[in-house]
């Protein structure tokens, strides 16, 4: 199993664009054939080192994370949105 973990920090981070990112990441149920769970939370801390949201996506294995990373939902709809609202992002893949 692969565990994809992506951090974002938003330009406005305020509840309803931090809303408005969870809704778009968590779009991605049932429309991202390879990705067997996804969750989504939203920062409360707000710390100068908090990021805002955070994705994770629990794939079968190396090759369900490649498939992920080009899938046309994932590449044609959520990329560009989160592109278009971070400010930063930060990932970490491992195996488990």
């Amino acid at each position: 199993m692969v565990k994809h973990i992506v951090c974002f920090k938003l330009g406005d981070n305020s509840p309803e664009k931090c809303l408005e990112a969870k809704n778009v990441l968590m779009s991605m149920v049932g429309k991202v054939p390879t990705a067997l769970d996804i969750n989504v939370g939203i920062d409360f801390l707000h710390s100068d080192r908090s990021c805002d949201i955070i994705l994770e996506v629990t794939l079968k294995d190396r090759n369900a994370l490649e498939e992920y990373q080009n899938d046309a939902y994932h590449c044609e709809k959520v990329k560009p949105y989160m592109h278009s609202v971070r400010t930063a992002s930060y990932s970490v893949d491992y195996e488990f």
